[in-house]
Parts: C-alpha cells; sequence; structure tokens
C-alpha cells in the first residue's frame, strides 16, 4: 500500500521564507538601534534613524522588484510580438484562383490541390 506523502506547497514555503526574512529584519533593526543608543544617541532618535533604515530597505527592495517584474513583462510582450509577425513566413498563403492549370488553389504559381487533370 502506497502511503501519501503531504509536501507543503510552495506558497506556504514562501510565505514562511517572507516571514523568517521580516523576522530577521526587524532583528538586525533592533540590534542597530541598541547600538546606536550604546553609542551615545538619544533613544528616541536611535529608534527614528532605526526606523528611517528598515523603511530605506524595504523602499530598496520594492524597487528591485519593481523593475525585475518590468523586465519580465517586457520580455513577456517581446517574445509575443515577435510570435505575432506576419512577415518570418516567406511562403505565399494558398489562394483559389484561376491559374495555368485550371481553377483551383495555388500557392504562389503552383497548384496544390488535388484537382482533376485533362487529358489532351
Amino acid at each position: 500500500m502506497a502511503t501519501s506523502r503531504s509536501e507543503t506547497p510552495l506558497s506556504r514555503r514562501a510565505g514562511h521564507a517572507a516571514a523568517r526574512a521580516w523576522r530577521r529584519l526587524l532583528f538586525r533593526n533592533g540590534q542597530f538601534t541598541r547600538w546606536l543608543i550604546a553609542a551615545g544617541l538619544p533613544a528616541g532618535l536611535a529608534k527614528a534613524v532605526g526606523a528611517f533604515a528598515l523603511l530605506l530597505v524595504i523602499g530598496v527592495l520594492l524597487y528591485v522588484a519593481f523593475w525585475l517584474g518590468a523586465l519580465v513583462f517586457g520580455v513577456v510582450v517581446a517574445l509575443w510580438a515577435i510570435g505575432h509577425i506576419d512577415g518570418f513566413d516567406p511562403t505565399p498563403e494558398p489562394e483559389w484562383r484561376d491559374g495555368w492549370e485550371g481553377y483551383g488553389l495555388y500557392r504562389g504559381e503552383t497548384r496544390i490541390d488535388p484537382g482533376e487533370q485533362e487529358d489532351t
């Protein structure tokens, strides 16, 4: 009997990783604030500098995420546009017309449909 092994979904693992990163960032911010206080900065000013540093780090991360998303979006749009350009197919479209071998389906000057051959 096969046992089913429950695997943690990617979304849950990503959420846990984000939470660990956030807790690590807050821990480092607390260390930085305590270091500023130990260096002689008033506690209120040290907390303000720590909050500003935290906002600066978050802002840089959001900036990088925005440009990374814009780059991915640009690549997807470029690939979509390349796929929809009709100029890459050098063969002409087949068309129904009257040509050298009678009325039929022609691609360029060649009849491509299995029409009746006339005996002359």
